[in-house]
C-alpha cells in the first residue's frame, strides 16, 4: 500500500496556472475587453403581479431623454447611454460607469404595450407592463351537484 500526500499549495498553483491560460486566451481576452469597452448592463428588478409585468433599473445621473425602451415580438430592449463627465479633468480615481447600456429581456407572457408606462424618478426608471386580459388569472367557481 502506498500513501499518497495531498499538497494543497501545488493545487492552488495549477489552478491559478489554468486560470492564466484561460484569460491570456485570445478569444476570452476579445470576449471579456469588449463586454467591459462597450456595453455595461444596469442592474435591475422584474417581478409579477396580477396585472402586470414590473421592471425597475437604476439608472443614477442618466437623463431620460437618453434611455430607449422598445418591445417587439416579446424582446424587451432597455438601452441608452451615461454621458461622460467632464473630460478636461485629470481624475485621481474614476470608478463611476459612462458609455452606453443595454439590457434584453424575453417577455413571457403577452402584454397591453398601448397601456404601458414608464416612470423616471430619482435615477430609477419603473416600467410597468400591463398584461392582457387573456392572461391575467381568474377564478374559476366551484359548482354543488
Amino acid at each position: 500500500m502506498s500513501l499518497v500526500r495531498w499538497n494543497p499549495i501545488r493545487e492552488l498553483q495549477e489552478m491559478n496556472n489554468a486560470m492564466d491560460r484561460f484569460f491570456d486566451d485570445p478569444l476570452t481576452r476579445r470576449f471579456f475587453r469588449e463586454e467591459r469597452e462597450h456595453l455595461w448592463r444596469m442592474p435591475m428588478d422584474a417581478y409579477m403581479t396580477e396585472d402586470a409585468i414590473v421592471i425597475k433599473m437604476e439608472l443614477p445621473g442618466v437623463n431620460k431623454d437618453d434611455v430607449n425602451i422598445t418591445l417587439e415580438n416579446g424582446v424587451l430592449t432597455i438601452s441608452g447611454e451615461m454621458r461622460p463627465r467632464e473630460e478636461s479633468r485629470e481624475y485621481s480615481v474614476q470608478e463611476r460607469f459612462h458609455g452606453r447600456f443595454e439590457r434584453v429581456l424575453s417577455i413571457g407572457s403577452p402584454v397591453n404595450i398601448s397601456k404601458a408606462e414608464a416612470v423616471f424618478e430619482n435615477g430609477v426608471l419603473t416600467l410597468t407592463l400591463p398584461k392582457t386580459e387573456e392572461v391575467k388569472p381568474r377564478k374559476i367557481a366551484i359548482k354543488s351537484k
